[in-house]
Order: C-alpha cells, then structure tokens, then sequence
C-alpha cells in the first residue's frame, strides 16, 4: 500500500498555514460535487544544487486559468501572487535529497449550482525521488475516456480522473500499474495520469487533443526537445494495434516524467529505445538546468 506523505505546510486561504488545518466543509460543492480544477507541478534541484526550479509555471498557470473559465469557476489570482505562493511553499518544505511535486487545486468553496461561486486555491507539495523512473508494464483498459460533449478532456478537474480510478483498480488485478485509455472510436487518448508517446521508424508519434488527451505540457516540452535533436514529432490518431507493434513507447507526463514501457497486455516491445533515450537524455539536462533550451521555462526559488 502507497504511505501518502502529510507535509507539515500547506497554502490555502491566502498564507502558509499547517496542513492540519486544509479542510473543506462537507456542504462545499468541491465535495458534494467533486467541484474542482487542478494543475500539478514539478520542481527539481539544479545540477550543481544551488538552485530549484519549477519546470513550466506559466504554461500550467495558463492552463489552470482556462479549466476555471470552462467550469465557469471564478480565478482572479495574478501569476506573480501564484508564483510567490508556490516558492513559498516550496521554500518551506523542500530538502537537498529530493525532488518536489507541487499540486496547484482551485476548489469551490462557496456557491450552489453555479450561482455565488466563490474559489480557494489549495497549495500542497510532496518529495519526490530524484532518479529517472523505471520501465513498466501497462494494459490496454476496457474503460474509455468522456467525449467534449460529456466531460471535456481539455479541462484539468478531479472528476475527469474517476475514469482513470477505474482503469488503474482493473490494472492492478491484471498485474499492471498504468493503463491506456481509448476513446469512443477505439482509438489510444491517453493513458491514466500521462499521454502517451509511440515512436515508429524514428518518428515520435502522439495523439492528438482531439481524440480525449489531455493537452499536455511534458508533450509541449518533448516538441521542443525533439525539434533540438532533429526527432520528427507529429501528432495523429494511434488505433490500439499499432501500440502492439510500436518500436517504442513511453507515457509522459508532468508526475510520471517520461516512462520506458515495456509490454502492453501480452506484447513485448524492443528492448533497444535509442530515440526515446535521446528525448529522455536531453530531458533530464533541461529540467536540472545543465542545459538550457528554448521554450521550456524555469522558474526559480530563490532560497
């Protein structure tokens, strides 16, 4: 069984305060209505451990501004107030040895039904280790991902990952940790907590938003990658079969980072990943800050 951490600080309500103290009344639509809108973040010490930067902030305050709208939850909060809080946090919590995870969620706190909705932006953030993570084994889930029309992928809100909930519990009695996700036609979304990434014949291969994925910035930041090293990246609907038979395959995402895949259901897939190795290699420069690329912001917390 997972051991969840509990950190002793937690932003809500404006200022730091003890994570005892983050509760939610049990009327709020944020419970009764699972009423919320969330990004997670992640932060890594710097090659020479001076500094920690958080990868991408303005793409995820972006993005958490835009499911607010599309949830009609008001978010006023400037991005400088957004990112003070966040290093504040981080500043509070983090150690040498270990990477941080930071999740930025708006919950309703006030309001019924979409009238009088007023929001809370909850900081909480957890250690992470800071090593790459290890090649895994996923299946392929009977469960689907919601359509725009029924529960819009594009929005980054707890309900849209009770679909995901339900893969994983099916993966877990099938021996797998992570699942795929298909669409109503049958075709690859994402998988539960990351999109997934396919390479054939040396071209990096994704879905795109509108077959269910998440719009996602680890991808957004494998484009760039890609770009640098000279990957033809492109984006186009993946049927399941093709997964079977990719030459390599990975799950990326802000949590996962980029995971090796091994096998999907009964397939194995080649041991040998020199495309995806390259992206993940160039990766790990860019986040530790050994070197900088183009597009791919870190912002730094200053001790």
């Amino acid at each position: 069984m997972i051991q969840l951490q509990k950190p002793q600080w937690a932003y809500f309500g404006g200022e730091i305060r003890p994570w005892e103290e983050a509760v939610l009344h049990i009327s709020t639509e944020a419970v009764n209505r699972g009423l919320n809108v969330f990004e997670g973040l992640k932060g890594y010490w710097q090659h020479d451990g001076s500094r920690f930067g958080i990868v991408a902030m303005p793409s995820h305050f972006t993005r958490l501004q835009r499911s607010a709208r599309l949830l009609y939850i008001p978010f006023d909060m400037p991005y400088e107030k957004f990112e003070s809080a966040c290093h504040e946090l981080v500043r509070r919590l983090y150690t040498k040895d270990r990477d941080m995870w930071i999740r930025a969620t708006l919950f309703v706190v006030e309001g019924h039904w979409g009238e009088g909705t007023v929001s809370d932006l909850f900081l909480t953030a957890y250690h992470q280790e800071k090593k790459r993570p290890p090649a895994i084994d996923i299946g392929i889930s009977t469960w689907q991902r919601a359509n725009d029309v029924t529960l819009p992928p594009t929005i980054k809100t707890s309900t849209n990952y009770q679909v995901a909930r339900l893969a994983r519990i099916e993966g877990r009695s099938r021996g797998f940790s992570e699942m795929i996700l298909l669409n109503q036609w049958g075709r690859v979304a994402e998988a539960t907590g990351s999109c997934v990434l396919m390479v054939r014949k040396g071209q990096v291969i994704t879905s795109p938003i509108s077959e269910g994925r998440l719009d996602s910035i680890t991808v957004q930041i494998v484009v760039h990658i890609c770009r640098a090293l000279g990957i033809e990246f492109t984006e186009r609907p993946i049927d399941r079969t093709e997964i079977y038979v990719a030459d390599e395959l990975c799950l990326a995402g802000t949590l996962a980072e980029l995971v090796p895949v091994r096998r999907v259901d009964e397939f194995v897939l080649p041991s040998e990943t020199p495309t995806l190795d390259a992206v993940a290699d160039r990766f790990w420069q860019v986040v530790r800050g050994s070197q900088p690329l183009d597009g791919i912001d870190l912002s730094m917390v200053e001790p």
